[in-house]
């Protein structure tokens, strides 16, 4: 995984994807304004703080249809103007797009939400089991995997990118030596680590890169166009930039 990664309080998400790469979104909705849309100003304004919040952006849907509404500007000089058309680094609302390719491969038939997760990797690699009991991708997508949060072996050389310098060997080499604390199932814990695993799996499955994968059987399907792992130069023109 690599590519620089941007930063800020709110206004972009911290974490990113292990391996599953980091993803950005725009969307553009027009509509008129109304007294609802003046109170959430109102509440935007109140929530932004010079040293902690910078801007913020919300999608509104009711009677009246979608619609943005904005506050705030976009990065530390103001540009790019701050809308519905602003890119935003997403972080771990990736690991939605990360179910949903699993979802979407469940149905097709490609793989079942009990395969164990050792099916889809090299002979080569022992995956943690637990009282008779193998971590499926099911396990990896509800997070009860019982996999930490973070690999242990991840030491990362620049900290505003940990895992830019993480690489498949070193994940294959802290599943084979890793030891499950607690029984599969038996607690939800938020793990990096453990969707990261799921998108690797997938994209062997698939044959196909994540970011592949994720465009063909999510973004070109819902006609998703600003959303992407890879920014081509008109999207990048449009990015919030993180800043602390």
């Amino acid at each position: 995984m690599s590519g620089r990664k941007y930063r800020s309080r709110r206004l972009l998400p911290l974490m990113l994807m292990v391996f599953s790469g980091w993803m950005t979104s725009a969307q553009t909705v027009k509509s008129a304004a109304g007294p609802m849309d003046a109170e959430i100003q109102r509440i935007l304004k109140e929530r932004l703080h010079p040293k902690t919040d910078t801007g913020i952006v919300v999608g509104l849907l009711d009677s009246r249809g979608p619609r943005i509404t904005a506050a705030g500007i976009s990065g530390p000089a103001g540009v790019p103007a701050l809308d519905g058309d602003t890119v935003f680094e997403i972080g771990s609302v990736t690991k939605v797009f990360t179910a949903s390719v699993l979802a979407v491969m469940v149905e097709s038939k490609e793989v079942s939400l009990l395969d164990p997760v050792a099916k889809y990797l090299p002979a080569s690699v022992r995956v943690p089991s637990r009282n008779g009991k193998e971590i499926k991708l099911v396990d990896l997508a509800t997070q009860t995997s019982g996999m930490p949060p973070v690999p242990a072996n991840m030491l990362p050389k620049d900290f505003a990118n940990p895992y830019a310098d993480y690489t498949v060997q070193q994940m294959y080499e802290f599943l084979s030596g890793y030891e499950l604390t607690r029984d599969i199932g038996e607690k939800y814990e938020y793990s990096n680590l453990g969707v990261g695993l799921l998108g690797h799996v997938l994209s062997l499955k698939a044959g196909k890169s994540y970011e592949t994968l994720v465009t063909e059987r999510i973004l070109k399907p819902l006609k998703m166009s600003d959303t992407a792992v890879t920014l081509r130069l008109e999207l990048r023109s449009r990015l919030a930039i993180g800043h602390d």
